[in-house]
């Protein structure tokens, strides 16, 4: 009897799958493409797997190419549900593992939310449960506030009410505008929503009844992102 025999050469190593993206944006895209470069860079193991607006004019569209591309014009249409199940199938046609809200400044419909619950995750700059909604910058200011940040959480119907996965803060400092403040969050809120996602698509990341776990483990606390870029447990 013979033994067949093969060159090592010869054998094909089997493809890993990368986890699927897909995210919401409005405006010119920044979050989006910090995701770009850490994907390109090794950091996300991940692909974008399409690109979404309700604004054909947006300039994150022109950050993928054409083929990862879908938009409407959401003020378009009469009624909002019709416009959110439209992104919904949308959404749905690519086969994400994670939906990921960017900058995406449309407040999604219960419907919407449903259909994508537990792995849609949109990024706030607040230090939530503080100053929900917009002008979160100025709002901070003037509360007075000594600190401010950027959020990661899950969606829910709420607005920006979702269980909170993490969190980076930074000093207000002495003569700070909005401008000035959003201005030195940006790259932080860049850092942040990039290790939230590398969390996700390993597969440490799950959301049940409102309760962020990680690791299996439920989180008290937001977790909190380092100066190293490294999110660790709140103190």
């Amino acid at each position: 009897m013979s033994v067949a025999t093969h060159n090592s050469a010869d054998v094909t190593a089997p493809l890993v799958r990368r986890p699927r993206l897909a995210v919401l944006v409005s405006g010119r895209g920044s979050n989006l493409q910090a995701l770009l470069d850490a994907i390109s860079s090794g950091q996300l193991q991940a692909e974008i797997v399409g690109v979404f607006s309700d604004r054909p004019d947006a300039a994150a569209l022109q950050r993928v190419a054409p083929s990862l591309r879908w938009s409407d014009n959401a003020r378009a249409y009469a009624e909002r549900a019709d416009f959110d199940a439209k992104l919904a199938d949308a959404v749905a046609a690519s086969r994400p593992d994670w939906v990921v809200c960017a900058g995406y400044m449309r407040i999604l419909g219960e419907d919407f939310i449903a259909r994508f619950r537990g792995r849609l995750l949109n990024i706030h700059p607040s230090l939530l449960p503080k100053y929900r909604g917009l002008k979160t910058h100025a709002r901070a200011l003037a509360a007075g506030d000594s600190e401010h940040g950027a959020s990661v959480h899950f969606v829910v119907p709420e607005l920006d009410a979702g269980a909170v996965v993490a969190q980076v803060k930074m000093a207000v400092a002495a003569g700070d505008t909005p401008e000035t403040l959003a201005t030195r969050l940006i790259a932080r809120e860049h850092a942040l929503l990039v290790a939230v996602l590398a969390l996700a698509t390993a597969g440490r990341l799950a959301e049940r009844q409102d309760v962020v776990y990680c690791d299996d483990q439920p989180l008290l606390k937001p977790l909190l992102l380092d100066s190293a870029g490294r999110l660790t447990p709140s103190s």
